[in-house]
């Protein structure tokens, strides 16, 4: 059997420059903007959303209500680093990887959710409880109508949609 050189590699010349054709891949260090959400942004979210709050129930047919808020120094940080980590991960989603395909209100909104998390952090590093669920809620604003204006469900078009944390 007689292998012609020159067609096998004229061919492989050709694969070669097509794939050098072919859009170069886009580094996603999070995966899909839906999985950087389930993966990154939610969690970090709940641990500043869950540090002040209260809560009203009922025990043994009473009223009882309960307030909570850091308490020492390292929960303090713990939650200003959870609105660090927001304001990183809001940079990230308006860098132009993640920003590929989608209208300039996407950079609007991630501009916006690193400004609220920028001032979450501030309220968590002076302690001040009221200021931290007050910036929470102006962070929560922003996701809020950041998911109006671009459906998590709904992702860009050809960008595949997994919402499943990783475990």
């Amino acid at each position: 059997m007689k292998i012609n050189f020159r067609v096998v590699a004229g061919s492989l010349a050709a694969t070669l420059a097509l794939a050098s054709c072919a859009k170069e891949p886009v580094d996603l260090p999070f995966g899909t903007v839906q999985q950087m959400m389930a993966n990154e942004v939610q969690p970090t979210a709940d641990i500043y959303w869950g540090a002040v709050g209260s809560a009203s129930e009922l025990v043994d047919g009473q009223p009882v209500f309960r307030e909570w808020q850091p308490e020492t120094d390292a929960e303090w940080q713990a939650v200003a680093a959870s609105a660090a980590k927001l304001r990183d991960l809001a940079n990230t989603m308006g860098s132009p990887a993640y920003a590929e395909g989608r209208d300039a209100g996407w950079t609007d909104f991630t501009e916006g959710m690193a400004e609220a998390a920028t001032r979450a952090e501030q309220a968590a590093q002076s302690k001040d409880a009221d200021a931290v669920f007050e910036a929470g809620g102006t962070l929560y604003a922003v996701c809020s109508a950041c998911h109006q204006a671009f459906p998590p469900e709904a992702g860009i078009p050809g960008e595949p949609v997994d919402m499943t944390p990783d475990q």
